[in-house]
């Protein structure tokens, strides 16, 4: 792919992440900011990858994929903090 496109891919998704990060604040239940923020890391990731692909460094691979892992936990927590409020 040429850098052109991967620059206005990287465009489009930070758009679309802000109108999550929109949802997340303006969301009327507790589920609806979950997810919004859920799709948020994933869009980061994303973003992440792209940047990696368009500076030709696999390090930030690496990191796309710990920030996957901690975004996933964290939602995994939250949801089980709202279903059974507690952590344990």
């Amino acid at each position: 792919m040429s850098t052109t496109v991967l620059t206005v891919y990287s465009i489009v998704l930070s758009l679309f992440a802000f109108l999550c990060l929109y949802r997340a604040y303006a969301g009327p239940t507790t589920a609806d900011r979950v997810v919004s923020i859920n799709v948020i890391s994933t869009k980061v990731t994303v973003l992440i990858a792209v940047i990696a692909v368009l500076t030709e460094q696999n390090a930030f691979i690496d990191v796309a994929v710990i920030y996957a892992m901690m975004g996933f936990i964290a939602t995994i927590a939250v949801s089980k903090y709202i279903e059974k409020g507690k952590l344990y």
